[in-house]
């Protein structure tokens, strides 16, 4: 398959998508950018947080979440989901994903299952 990462937000309401995108394909690694205040995220996958502070600058969140995923994807394409969260996270994933040289695949839960869009 290949590696997902997807923003998990802060409302605990919401996570319940999260996992069933978490499930809903064999993912070969699943990364979750979400902030302090969902450390208390469980999953039945093995899943890789990177953890941030939405209070520090764009630029400084960029190169974090860069610095917390360079050589861990083995693949030259990586499926993102942002359904949950905030702009300015979802700005600095894309660009530490584009920085990091990887083609982007928006994916999202369906009824249908996970489908790219």
């Amino acid at each position: 398959m290949t590696d997902l990462v997807a923003c998990l937000g802060t409302d605990p309401k919401l996570w319940n998508y999260i996992e069933k995108l978490t499930q809903g394909e064999n993912w070969d690694n699943i990364h979750l950018i979400c902030s302090t205040d969902s450390s208390s995220f469980s999953s039945k996958k093995k899943i890789s947080i990177i953890q941030i502070d939405l209070k520090t600058p764009l630029p400084q969140l960029t190169s974090q979440i860069r610095n917390n995923m360079d050589g861990k994807i083995n693949d030259t394409e990586i499926a993102v989901n942002l359904a949950l969260g905030a702009g300015k996270e979802h700005m600095a994933v894309l660009s530490a994903l584009i920085k990091l040289g990887l083609g982007i695949r928006l994916v999202a839960l369906t009824p249908e299952g996970v489908r790219e869009v």
